[in-house]
């Protein structure tokens, strides 16, 4: 059950973390609003995290926004309920947001999300291996949260690592067991930071990966 007092103080908390216009929060409130309607009858998070949606969610995402500073084109794998795609492409309108999710529920629902924030962002419903070999040409940034261990994650992307794409990855406390096991078939060159809403989170951020 949503405490819409919670709710609120956890919306000026999140805000606090990770300041943004006035346009984007209004924005971002109607996403919000859309969100928990659907998630009603398609979940999209863990109702356990509902009262927390704006740090748990919102903010987690939008600490990847200095990270996107250069990118001109995103990929956001397995985006789900919207995380981090969704709210990256509604704080940075000026960049091309192509968001890949395979089930078809949680594909219309981003979407519908996307009309009612005035979000440009591009919603393909299938697998990301296919849709990431159709999209590779111009992409600088590939995102992703709680979507695949490292090495699987790599796999799916390798089309977008292959043109020189970025990763910007938001990972838990598990990310150097997974880097140590992505380093017995991939070369990655990369850098770890800590994230801003979870202590035992990490942003991993990939400069290139190649098979070995």
């Amino acid at each position: 059950m949503i405490d819409e007092k919670i709710l609120s103080k956890d919306r000026e908390a999140a805000l606090r973390i990770t300041p943004v216009s006035r346009e984007t929060s209004e924005r971002l409130d109607r996403f919000v609003e859309h969100f928990l309607k659907w998630q009603r009858v398609v979940q999209l998070v863990a109702p356990s995290t509902l009262n927390a949606l704006w740090t748990r969610h919102i903010a987690d995402s939008l600490q990847l926004l200095p990270d996107l500073e250069d990118a001109k084109e995103v990929v956001d794998v397995g985006s789900g309920g919207g995380f981090p795609g969704m709210v990256l492409s509604i704080a940075a309108p000026d960049k091309k947001f192509h968001l890949i999710e395979s089930d078809t529920r949680k594909a219309s629902f981003l979407r519908e999300a996307a009309r009612v924030s005035n979000s440009t962002a591009e919603v393909y419903a299938e697998r990301v291996e296919s849709a990431a070999k159709r999209i590779s040409t111009g992409i600088h940034t590939v995102t992703a949260r709680a979507f695949a261990p490292l090495p699987k994650l790599l796999e799916l992307a390798e089309p977008l690592f292959v043109v020189g794409a970025k990763g910007v990855f938001l990972k838990s406390q598990d990310v150097d067991d997974e880097l140590t096991t992505a380093a017995k078939s991939w070369n990655v060159n990369y850098q770890l930071r800590n994230s801003l809403t979870d202590p035992r989170g990490r942003i991993l951020l990939i400069d290139k990966a190649e098979r070995r």
